[in-house]
């Protein structure tokens, strides 16, 4: 078993727990790569591991069975994207708040760190979207793991959306912007502007407009099957992410395509974790205020 290290080495906070893993990991004899800034920043603990047990790459990834991932939601985010279609399974380590992705916290890594060695986990396969933007100065291809996300931009005003559900036209939104959200990503942005919560392994897809300037316009699910395109409407640009990665637009030609991608991301489900307790702990539902 060799484990792939990564992270957000912009957290401070990082520092304490990965040096608690990386002694975990050496105490076991379990090898492990590391990402270069992760390397660079542990230079401390690292320049006494015995090469067999450790070493740095850019490509950290491809010699992994499984990557710890230490930051929050943001940061494995980052790691699915960085892998790619490598198919290695990500476990997150929660360094942020609330970690609907990365479940694992400080004083669960050594249990964490056990049950992979004793590959005492399950696999969670969470689907991707697929995002072709194609227009006169655009032609470019993406995935999101979490929601594809329209808004305005630096514009002030409302912009036009129209949506397309396998050809047959949905709705033109007016509104601040536009959420296409996987299960995956029902908890997150789409949550905050309303967005219902769909469980993961759902086949759907949740249609969440931001701020409609018609309160009858409410979120819909569609099925994950659906093919979606999108067309920008009375403005002079606009922004699409993926995932956080922004692209700007200038064109009122370009269509925004978007289906169920044919890739997946692997996640790490230890024992004893469960969605809707992770529902119940992030959300703190069922919680009453003290008198």
């Amino acid at each position: 078993m060799v484990f792939g290290i990564t992270g957000n080495t912009q957290k401070d906070q990082i520092w304490p727990p990965l040096r608690h893993a990386v002694r975990l990991l050496k105490a076991r004899n379990a090898r492990f790569v590391l990402a270069p800034e992760i390397a660079a920043g542990l230079t401390d603990v690292a320049a006494s591991l015995p090469s067999d047990v450790a070493r740095s790459d850019a490509r950290y990834f491809d010699a992994a069975d499984v990557v710890l991932s230490f930051g929050g939601d943001g940061t494995l985010l980052n790691t699915v994207h960085e892998i790619g279609d490598a198919g290695v399974p990500i476990l997150g380590v929660n360094l942020g708040r609330l970690g609907f992705l990365a479940l694992v916290d400080d004083a669960g890594i050594e249990e964490a760190i056990d049950a992979v060695l004793s590959r005492d986990y399950d696999i969670d396969e969470r689907r991707m979207l697929h995002v072709r933007a194609t227009g006169s100065d655009i032609d470019s291809e993406q995935w999101a793991l979490n929601e594809v996300v329209l808004t305005r931009g630096e514009i002030a005003g409302l912009v036009t959306f129209e949506v397309y559900v396998n050809d047959a036209f949905l709705n033109s939104y007016w509104a601040d912007g536009l959420i296409i959200a996987t299960p995956t990503g029902s908890t997150a942005y789409s949550l905050s502007a309303g967005g219902p919560i769909i469980t993961p392994g759902s086949q759907a897809l949740t249609i969440t407009p931001l701020a409609p300037h018609s309160l009858t316009e409410r979120p819909i699910v569609i099925p994950l099957s659906s093919r979606l395109e999108i067309r920008v409407r009375d403005t002079a640009s606009y922004v699409f992410a993926t995932d956080g990665r922004s692209t700007v637009v200038s064109d009122n030609d370009t269509r925004l395509l978007i289906s169920a991608a044919d890739r997946t991301v692997k996640l790490v489900s230890l024992p004893g974790q469960h969605y809707f307790e992770t529902l119940r702990s992030k959300l703190m539902w069922g919680s009453r205020r003290k008198a």
